[in-house]
């Protein structure tokens, strides 16, 4: 089992969650998230006042999937995700030891569907 994380743009969540679905993903946890990486935020004016907002508004959604799986739920989010401009956001891959489904009792890949 793997977790995949996926960081976008806020105005792409349908398309990732359509495209994620397309492929069997069942479900997700979306948070909505503020940060930045290379765009460093921007300047912005206010009351004639300058100032910074360098954490943008971004989303962020968790799944965990079979290992298998993993390779086609990128393919999917960057195909869906992607703009071609700065600041589309990152994929984060890391592995699961154990699930649990808290209502039956069931655990690992039993838990996911």
């Amino acid at each position: 089992m793997k977790k995949v994380e996926v960081i976008i743009k806020p105005f792409k969540l349908d398309d990732v969650k359509e495209a994620l679905g397309s492929v069997g993903v069942q479900g997700m946890t979306v948070t909505e998230v503020k940060g930045f990486g290379r765009q460093k935020g921007h300047k912005e004016i206010y009351r004639g006042a300058e100032y910074l907002v360098d954490f943008l508004p971004k989303i962020k959604v968790e799944m965990v999937v079979p290992a298998q799986m993993v390779d086609q739920v990128i393919e999917k989010v960057i195909a869906a995700a992607r703009t071609g401009s700065i600041g589309d956001g990152k994929i984060f891959v890391s592995s699961i030891e154990s699930a649990v489904r808290i209502r039956t009792g069931e655990r690992d890949q039993d838990a996911l569907s």
